[in-house]
């Protein structure tokens, strides 16, 4: 069995910011040359998250307005953990989006439903930020 190691870098200029990671994906498993087996794709930072859905600018702004809902940024004084930093927000909106996604290999390629990509979400940037790509299989 194959085993590969790719990390992303981000530092994405704002707080908040959704970056389509599948092509960068996809060149690690062409990198790895394993055909069949498994690609993990999580987020090194505990205030971002990897997920998989749909590239639609409409849902990407739904997601930051439902998040917001959720787990509003401001006033920074209602969070407990607050204090050195202000980002007890991004900690509960990157619980509520995931770490990481799994995704299966199949004949070299990212093996996706319809429509499926794989998303970086940043909730609290302007620093730098790590995605680790693991492959595995033949």
């Amino acid at each position: 069995m194959k085993s590969f190691r790719k990390e992303l870098h981000f530092n994405l200029p704002d707080r908040r910011g959704l970056v389509n990671i599948t092509d960068e994906v996809q060149q690690a498993i062409a990198d790895s040359g394993v055909r069949e087996g498994l690609a993990l794709v999580n987020a090194m930072n505990i205030t971002a998250s990897v997920f998989i859905n749909d590239d639609e600018g409409g849902l990407h702004s739904d997601y930051e307005t439902w998040l917001e809902r959720l787990a509003p940024e401001k006033p920074y004084e209602q969070y407990a953990h607050n204090g050195f930093e202000d980002n007890a927000d991004a900690h509960l909106k990157r619980t509520v989006m995931g770490r990481e996604a799994v995704v299966a290999i199949t004949e070299g390629r990212l093996d996706f439903g319809t429509w499926e990509q794989i998303f970086y979400f940043e909730f609290d940037g302007r620093r730098d930020k790590r995605v680790l790509i693991k492959i595995i299989g033949e």
